[in-house]
């Protein structure tokens, strides 16, 4: 099982994110606005949070649970206003289907949350999700600042076929996907109103 901090740094490496905490440096960590914060200002958009969430996952980085089955994904970003400034101590919560489509819906495989650290930024040691019938690969989140409203999305996979037959589809709404070894890394930052 990997820390939090170790997730981070997989994920710099292969995203661009600076990984190294603010107070480790010494000063403050500047990253560019993300698209949709600098475009247009506009929030992340709202998506069905589907019959298998549940409340009360644990707080952890790697969801996997240790189990090897899957393509492994790092997916990561940072939870920032609608000013484009990163919101610390968002709450970011994950659920998703396993490599055969199917939720666990009895225990915590796949599910998890955590806080953003004073940069905004969150990460997830997970795996690549299965589309399953009438829904292209996707994972779900609910994503809070404190004291905020509740934003419940999903983020989708470039290049899926599934896309076309899943209602669900919203191209605002899709990772920033890279590969290395084996390993893909996922980016999505989310903007909260």
């Amino acid at each position: 099982m990997q820390s939090r901090r170790e997730i981070l740094h997989v994920l710099a490496a292969g995203a661009g994110l600076s990984a190294t905490p603010v107070a480790a440096l010494g000063e403050p960590v500047r990253l560019d606005p993300t698209p949709s914060c600098a475009d247009d200002g506009e929030p992340t958009p709202t998506a069905t949070r589907g019959p298998y969430f549940r409340p009360g996952s644990p707080e952890r980085a790697d969801v996997t649970g240790g189990r090897a089955e899957g393509t492994p994904l790092f997916v990561g970003g940072r939870v920032l206003g609608r000013d484009c400034r990163p919101v610390a101590r968002a709450l970011v919560d994950l659920w998703q289907a396993d490599d055969s489509g199917r939720y666990d819906t009895s225990g915590n495989h796949l599910r998890g949350h955590q806080y953003t650290d004073e940069g905004g930024r969150w990460a997830f040691a997970t795996i690549v999700p299965a589309p399953y019938t009438f829904r292209s690969m996707h994972i779900h989140f609910r994503v809070q600042r404190p004291g905020g409203a509740v934003l419940t999305t999903q983020v989708f996979f470039p290049g899926d076929p599934g896309h076309d037959r899943d209602p669900q589809f919203d191209p605002r709404l899709v990772l920033t996907v890279s590969r290395e070894s084996g390993t893909r890394r996922g980016r999505f930052d989310f903007v909260l109103a």
